[in-house]
């Protein structure tokens, strides 16, 4: 990859993972007010008010959430730069 594309896909990736950061986060909220029984918000590890296994649970499905969309952001993004410019973004 030339200097002038890679400096042209540092701020395009970054770009594009914050909002993949934002889209994870909306779509845990989503996830978890179908799965939580009750209409609280997620738990957060140190709040002590809640159950351990609520709290390991809010963490492995927003772990699994952030890491799917990340992922899919990222393809997603190399891919169309890929199709734009003709290089892969490596």
């Amino acid at each position: 990859m030339s200097a002038v594309s890679k400096a042209f896909y540092k701020p395009l990736s970054i770009a594009t993972s914050v909002a993949g950061g934002l889209l994870a986060g909306k779509i845990f909220s989503e996830v978890w007010q179908r799965i939580s029984a009750s209409d609280e918000e997620p738990p957060e590890p140190k709040d002590l008010t809640r159950s351990t296994r609520e709290a390991l649970i809010a963490a492995a499905v927003h772990g699994l959430i952030f890491g799917l969309v990340r992922a899919a952001v990222d393809r997603a993004s190399a891919k169309g730069y890929r199709a734009i410019t003709h290089e892969d973004p490596r």
